[in-house]
């Protein structure tokens, strides 16, 4: 099994670009090809009120299909909200807008998001949620980042650390959230990308892990996998039981599309903002607390996913507007985190801002489980870059990075210089 650190000569930078590119064929279903700001179309239908009928593909003038959580449903009716106090209404409130529209068998429902915890609610969830939570907690990033983080971060510098230049958003943001998250199943390097590729495919992704759940009953270590192989959950009469392989396999789908899906965008959108401000950039490497300040207001300037969706379970009114039961609701984060009756001069990326709570990683009971493992790969990349490569600066011959996508946001490359003076 090659290690971390030989994944030069196991990751293939055509299959990555593949996966990971937001404008591949890979990820044009949920937008990937549109280009432009959404942002002053947001502001405006923000400004004409919280709440509007329609998706928010449609309402900001896209017009193909796009499929994303919630979508497409075409039967239901849509609504979007595109102010704070209203999309965080609706995460707070999960008994009145749910995160799936029918009761979830985590059993029997075949693998996959539609019977995994973020598609249960109430007590289910919470009784779900509670079996990986403690791997999760603030206090535990540093497992994830000795065990893990540092040395993928490190070996994916080792790859460019002599050669001047590199391009940072596809061949080392990318990289890192799926090492990590695979590294943590005990997936060999060389089936990180395979993973990734099948995961919707079910019976591909079983054939994978099988033979590690089978291993970790048998001998459990100090990873994911073995923690959910110990994991006890406690069912509504009192009964409890280990879970089943079938439900072990709908976790890590999960965890795995979470852990290797957004965290790099993210990445790719705090770097994208620091190298197009030098000032900042300059401010962060002299004084890494600024670190942590500049992802947040990364998080709120632009989520790399800016809508989620919930299901009305009753009728219910919205800021004003009649919500029947059954209909979609969409929330609107990347509006909602631009509002400007939470934040003053919302557009601008103002890693000097007073912090305030934004939806970057959503709200209520279903707020992002792995949000501190996220901040801690994004924390620990950029301030390896910094550390070890002189000077970090944009490309003044290549062009600048853009932001791109609609339901995943993300940035186009990343090509950046470094050395000299």
């Amino acid at each position: 099994m090659p290690a971390v650190s030989d994944m030069g000569q196991v990751l293939d930078p055509d299959r990555i670009r593949t996966l990971f590119d937001l404008r591949s064929s890979y990820n044009v279903r949920s937008g990937g090809d549109y280009e432009e700001d959404p942002n002053p179309v947001w502001r405006e239908l923000r400004e004409r009120g919280p709440v509007h009928e329609g998706t928010v593909h449609e309402l900001t003038g896209y017009s193909r299909p796009a499929m994303f959580q919630g979508l497409p449903y075409p039967d239901r009716p849509h609504f979007s909200v595109f102010s704070f106090d209203e999309c965080d209404r609706v995460f707070r409130d999960s008994e009145t807008f749910a995160s799936s529209p029918e009761a979830v068998d985590p059993t029997g429902g075949g693998i996959g998001t539609a019977s995994s915890m973020l598609s249960m609610g109430g007590a289910q969830h919470r009784r779900y949620r509670a079996l990986v939570q403690p791997s999760f907690v603030p206090a535990r990033a540093g497992w994830w980042i000795t065990n893990w983080i540092e040395e993928t971060v490190h070996a994916l510098i080792d790859r460019f650390a002599d050669n001047g230049s590199a391009e940072l958003n596809v061949d080392f943001c990318a990289a890192i959230p799926v090492l990590t998250i695979t590294s943590s199943f005990g997936v060999p390097v060389e089936e990180a990308l395979h993973i990734r590729e099948v995961l919707t495919d079910p019976p591909q992704v079983i054939r994978a892990l099988a033979p590690i759940v089978a291993a970790r009953r048998e001998q459990p270590q100090d990873d994911l996998i073995s923690t959910l192989v110990a994991a006890e959950i406690t069912d509504e009469d009192g009964a409890r039981h280990r879970l089943s392989d079938t439900e072990i396999y709908t976790f890590a789908v999960l965890l795995l599309l979470a852990g290797s899906g957004t965290t790099w965008k993210q990445m790719g959108i705090t770097l994208t903002a620091l190298l197009n401000r030098p000032e900042l950039l300059g401010a962060v490497r002299a004084d890494r607390s600024l670190l942590r300040p500049a992802v947040e207001e990364s998080l709120r300037w632009s989520p790399t996913d800016p809508m989620f969706s919930r299901f009305a379970t009753r009728d219910v009114e919205l800021a004003g507007q009649r919500i029947p039961r059954g209909a979609l609701v969409h929330l609107c984060l990347g509006a909602a985190n631009r509002d400007p009756a939470r934040w003053e001069h919302p557009d601008e990326f103002d890693i000097f801002r007073p912090m305030k709570r934004s939806l970057g990683f959503g709200g209520g009971p279903h707020i992002c489980l792995g949000m501190h493992v996220a901040r801690a790969e994004i924390s620990v990349g950029i301030g390896a870059l910094l550390d070890r490569l002189p000077n970090l600066r944009l490309d003044p011959l290549a062009a600048p990075p853009r932001l791109i996508g609609m339901y995943e946001r993300g940035a186009t490359e990343i090509p950046v210089v470094f050395g000299g003076s």
